[in-house]
């Protein structure tokens, strides 16, 4: 007889612990996850691993294989994580107190050095949100309330991006933005002494643009009278007997029709008065 036959029970607890082995020497990466094989503690390799420009869902996941009892894994994102900072008071340069709330994107390009300074990801996050603070501080206490209004807010979350990113290589990770959620100034007085300050200064502003509106239009005005007069001294010239009905003809119009608007004008004059003699003997010619 053999020895399953004599000793089925037995057969069947070293067959589930065979299938057991099996299952647990073999693990699926998927395409989202990178994983880290340490072995008694030591990193060993690493399957699906970061690669700049490269998509995820290329080929390196898929099976992974290790010694049962002996290889752990450690499993780290490959896509793009957030850290939220804390919500930060800052003093900005024109004495502004402000409550700002911010957060950081970035990614584990370098598993084995985030698993050698900070063993997982989420110490990671907690390691970066003070210093994202500290950082967040520094930038803005330099500039004044006014430049988170306007497109030099860019170029500060960049400079403090930059800055983070330099700390968080030491991490394996790469920053890839910053942004601020929201900047806000304190309720009470502060608050509406900062925003009548900003309506005062846009009132101004606006003041400005109007007077050199007005001054250019003068001008414009000004050159086209001159050149308009220039033209007609020109015509003019050329026929006396012409401009001398044309004035005339203004004359009637600011008399008869612009004169009589508002109410009927009544002229008494002499057939041989002058300023009726267009209207005779073809204006004297």
């Amino acid at each position: 007889m053999s020895f399953a036959t004599r000793r089925p029970i037995a057969t069947i607890v070293v067959a589930l612990l065979l299938l057991f082995t099996l299952l647990s020497s073999v693990s699926i990466v998927p395409e989202t996850r990178q994983a880290l094989i340490v072995r008694f503690g030591k990193p060993d390799r690493i399957y699906n691993r970061y690669k700049p420009g490269q998509p995820i869902g290329a080929p390196g996941a898929g099976l992974a294989f290790r010694i049962p009892f002996v290889d752990d894994i450690v499993w780290i994102d490959k896509r793009v994580r957030d850290v939220d900072m804390d919500r930060q008071m800052v003093l900005s340069t024109d004495q502004l107190r402000l409550e700002v709330d911010a957060f950081a994107r970035y990614r584990v390009v370098d598993p084995l050095r985030m698993y050698v300074s900070a063993r997982s990801e989420d110490r990671v996050g907690e390691a970066l949100r003070p210093i994202l603070g500290s950082e967040l501080r520094n930038e803005l206490g330099r500039r004044p309330f006014a430049d988170l209004l306007s497109p030099e807010r860019q170029g500060a979350m960049e400079n403090i991006r930059s800055r983070l990113d330099k700390i968080a290589r030491q991490y394996g990770v790469q920053i890839i933005d910053v942004r601020i959620k929201r900047a806000d100034l304190p309720d009470g007085s502060p608050l509406q002494s900062a925003y009548d300050r900003m309506r005062t200064a846009r009132e101004q502003e606006a003041r400005s643009i109007r007077a050199e509106g007005a001054k250019q239009a003068q001008i414009i005005r000004a050159e086209a009278d001159a050149q308009a007069a220039q033209t007609y001294a020109a015509s003019f010239g050329k026929d006396p007997v012409f401009y001398d009905f044309y004035r005339a003809m203004q004359a009637y119009q600011r008399t008869f029709v612009d004169g009589g608007k508002d109410r009927p004008t009544n002229l008494i004059l002499s057939p041989q008065n002058e300023f009726l003699r267009q209207f005779t003997n073809g204006g004297g010619r």
